[in-house]
């Protein structure tokens, strides 16, 4: 297995070599995906990427917290559904979408709660639901345990925090997390490969369009983002489950049946191990990105736990 991982890094990297693609100027990639009702908020010395919408009058907003390599717009579908009756509120995180590198390159999940409650303050959002996906599911869960007066209610979609056994990771990561690739990784990036990793995220690749590999592709392309994805990788899978046990916060677990990054028995888990309230909701066609994938389909628990949670 592991020659034949090796000759697959191999041919990539050697592929690679062959499709130099320069970083994309950082205001032609805002003008394609930052338009309105894009904003952009100093934070920690970062110009992050924000989508603020729905009612100021909402005391209880939803922050979604998007995955490695993703965006705020992954979550689009969800934010349609609610923003008529809720305040909803995303952002790119350090290292990805058009927000970028963090200033002190510093990846670790301690500094990503610490921008998210330094966004709340930003925001002036005293108390939040927070959500998010993957990587953004494990930076929601930990910024409920270090700062547990900021979230009221947790929504964890496909979300990081076990050890993974990494049975069928997207080829982009591969080549990403490959250190003597690096020269190579961060200096080319076959659309190829972006197609490839994004259809190995959904149940049903047949759903992946152009337009969503376009999205993907040229946001990874902003500067700085594919070393940034690089050095996340690197420190990924040091996670810290024990914490799972120390959220307080009520929480909706969303997940699908298809994830071949995070498979559904790590659902099982953070539902056994948190000791506040919890709900599970499976879905059996669903891949790693169910907001992305089924926007209609894994909304509606949302809205139905929602008003659960406003009685």
């Amino acid at each position: 297995m592991k020659k034949i991982l090796l000759a697959v890094l191999v041919v990539a990297g050697l592929t690679g070599a062959l499709s130099y693609q320069p970083d994309l100027p950082l205001e032609e990639v805002k003008a394609k995906y930052g338009a309105a009702p894009s904003t952009f908020v100093e934070v920690l010395g970062m110009t992050v990427h924000v989508r603020d919408e729905g009612p100021r009058n909402d005391p209880n907003p939803i922050v979604l917290i998007h995955g490695t390599g993703s965006s705020l717009h992954t979550f689009e579908g969800w934010a349609e559904a609610l923003r008529g009756e809720r305040r909803v509120i995303r952002f790119d995180i350090p290292g990805f979408g058009l927000t970028g590198p963090h200033p002190e390159q510093d990846y670790r999940m301690s500094r990503y709660t610490e921008f998210v409650n330094a966004m709340l303050d930003a925001l002036k959002v005293d108390k939040a639901i927070v959500g998010g996906n993957s990587l953004g599911g494990e930076i929601a869960w930990n910024t409920a345990v270090d700062y547990p007066k900021r979230v009221s209610a947790l929504i964890l979609v496909d979300a990081a925090g076990y050890p993974l056994e990494l049975r069928d990771i997207p080829i982009g990561f591969k080549l990403a997390a490959t250190p003597w690739l690096k020269p190579i990784t961060t200096n080319t990036l076959p659309r190829a490969v972006t197609e490839a990793s994004v259809k190995n995220v959904y149940g049903d690749p047949s759903k992946v369009t152009p337009e969503l590999v376009d999205r993907y592709w040229t946001i990874a392309l902003r500067p700085g983002n594919r070393e940034a994805l690089g050095q996340r990788l690197a420190i990924a899978l040091d996670v810290e489950p024990e914490r799972v046990k120390k959220i307080q916060a009520p929480t909706l677990i969303l997940w699908g049946g298809q994830d071949r990054l995070i498979p559904p028995v790590n659902a099982e888990k953070f539902k056994a191990d948190i000791p506040a309230p919890t709900q599970l909701v499976i879905f059996p066609e669903l891949g790693h990105v169910p907001q992305d994938e089924d926007p209609k389909q894994s909304v509606a628990p949302v809205k139905t736990w929602l008003a659960g949670l406003s009685k």
